[in-house]
């Protein structure tokens, strides 16, 4: 007999307060009330189990918009973009102004058919990141095969920042020598600075150090001494520790192999790797990057760094949100300081660039600078300067 049974048995024939059913029954007073009103109601009806499902669902997503992810998915995929669910979410928020979960669309991806289940993929949290903490730090190098409509294998170099994934120059050649390299790298210096360091393989145009020593220093590694670059190179055999610039060249690749029209010359190649490399860097969210900012917003969202910093040109460097109040901490000479940034902030992802008592705050997603103070060590809370009634006087 079920429980519901027994306590209406137990206060409608016994005659049994319902507090007292209710203790001795193990459920809720105002669970046994409902029940004996449903009784008085429906009759035997009330003994039927009910479903929990509830009247109605404010936060399913409509038919509209499952449809639109499904097209998003399949235009991306087409074009040679990611298509992930992270992209898809992405795309939703800017163009559509649609907020779905990324959870949600890979449940709405797999329902379709358009996932295939990789449980032997290794999980992300067992991979160990190295990133440059600021623009310029390193840039990663290295070069990729092609093949052009006739055959014709062309090779891309690319010079890529670690810290930002910005694609700081990439070419088209037939094939990539030594010259080259050290032309295209003056020219990548030209548009954005000298970097701090690079991070090569050891292919003989970047290197000789694995010729025995016998052909001294190439023309690249001549320019990187020249200038107080620090030059460093992966183990052999090691690409994974040039990961960033290979995972961008097989995306890179991908988009072109998708491109209808292919190329039958290096140049017709070159306009297609300008057109990508444009789209990567300005339009394309990067998953790696903080709130999935675009490579151009974290390269210009921090000073850069130049050759004989090392590898912290910055004191510090600190990722944070705005608390409610508008106010962001930090600890200086032991003492925890409290920075006023504005209501109108909060909750607002961050940047600080602290160098000793000079702090720099800008928005981690935008790089739009937020706040730019000397602290004064004496006191705590460090005012924005602005009265707090800016219409009143």
């Amino acid at each position: 007999m079920s429980t519901a049974r027994l306590v209406i048995t137990a206060v409608v024939l016994e005659g049994r307060s319902q507090a007292e059913v209710a203790r001795a029954y193990g459920v809720s007073p105002g669970w046994v009330s409902r029940l004996v009103a449903r009784w008085r109601a429906e009759g035997e009806a009330a003994l039927e189990q009910r479903s929990r499902r509830p009247l109605s669902s404010p936060g399913r997503v409509g038919a509209g918009t499952v449809e639109l992810i499904i097209a998003l998915r399949q235009q991306l995929a087409s074009s040679g973009h990611d298509a992930g669910p992270v992209t898809i979410a992405w795309h939703l928020r800017h163009h559509h102004g649609i907020e779905v979960a990324a959870s949600t669309i890979a449940r709405y991806l797999s329902q379709a058919g358009l996932v295939q289940p990789a449980p032997r993929k290794r999980p992300k949290s067992s991979w160990t990141r190295f990133e440059a903490a600021a623009p310029n730090e390193c840039w990663q190098a290295d070069f990729t095969h092609y093949r052009l409509v006739d055959d014709t294998d062309v090779e891309i170099l690319t010079f890529l920042d670690d810290h930002s994934r910005y694609a700081i120059r990439v070419t088209c050649h037939a094939p990539v020598t030594g010259p080259a390299v050290l032309e295209q790298f003056r020219a990548a210096i030209g548009e954005h600075g000298e970097p701090a360091s690079t991070l090569t393989d050891n292919g003989m145009v970047f290197t000789t150090r694995l010729a025995g020593g016998r052909r001294g220093r190439n023309a690249f590694e001549t320019e990187l001494a020249r200038r107080g670059i620090t030059q460093k190179n992966s183990r052999p055999n090691h690409p994974t520790t040039c990961g960033k610039v290979e995972r961008f060249q097989q995306t890179m690749k991908k988009w072109l192999t998708a491109q209808r029209d292919q190329p039958d010359t290096v140049a017709a190649l070159q306009d297609l790797v300008d057109e990508f490399v444009h789209a990567y860097n300005h339009h394309r969210p990067h998953r790696a990057l903080p709130h999935h900012a675009t490579p151009a917003t974290a390269y210009h969202a921090i000073p850069k760094a130049t050759p004989g910093e090392g590898t912290d040109p910055i004191h510090r460097i600190r990722r944070d949100i705005v608390d409610d109040q508008g106010k962001v901490t930090v600890r200086v000479g032991g003492r925890m300081h409290h920075i006023g940034i504005g209501r109108t902030h909060a909750r607002t992802p961050i940047v600080l660039l602290i160098d000793d008592l000079h702090v720099r705050i800008a928005h981690a997603a935008t790089g739009e600078l937020l706040r730019e103070l000397t602290i004064n060590p004496d006191k705590d809370y460090q005012p924005t300067g602005k009265p707090k009634n800016p219409g009143k006087r």
